[in-house]
C-alpha cells in the first residue's frame, strides 16, 4: 500500500492490486475514508467525510495530480 502524501491529517495512498481501475487514491482521516479518481479529483466513494472535507481533499489531489500520477505509473510499470 504505497503512501503518497500526508496533508492536514489526511492520508493519501493506493493499493498495489488495483491496476484494473483508472488511477485513483484512497484517503483516510479519523476513521473516515474516500476514493477519488486522480485525473479529475472526483469522488468515487465516500464514507463519512463532510462536503467541506471532500472539497479540501479534491483540492489537495488537484494540487498533487502530476506527482500522484507519476507515482501510480511508476508503481504499476514495475509491478
Amino acid at each position: 500500500m504505497p503512501l503518497l502524501l500526508r496533508s492536514k491529517g489526511y492520508r493519501f495512498y493506493f493499493f498495489s492490486q488495483e491496476l484494473g481501475e483508472p488511477p485513483h487514491v484512497h484517503v483516510d482521516k479519523d476513521g473516515r475514508s474516500a476514493k477519488f479518481w486522480i485525473e479529475s479529483a472526483t469522488v468515487v466513494r465516500n464514507s463519512h467525510f463532510s462536503a467541506v472535507d471532500l472539497r479540501e481533499i479534491a483540492r489537495i489531489i488537484s494540487d498533487n495530480r502530476l506527482e500522484f500520477l507519476r507515482r501510480w505509473n511508476e508503481h504499476f510499470d514495475n509491478s
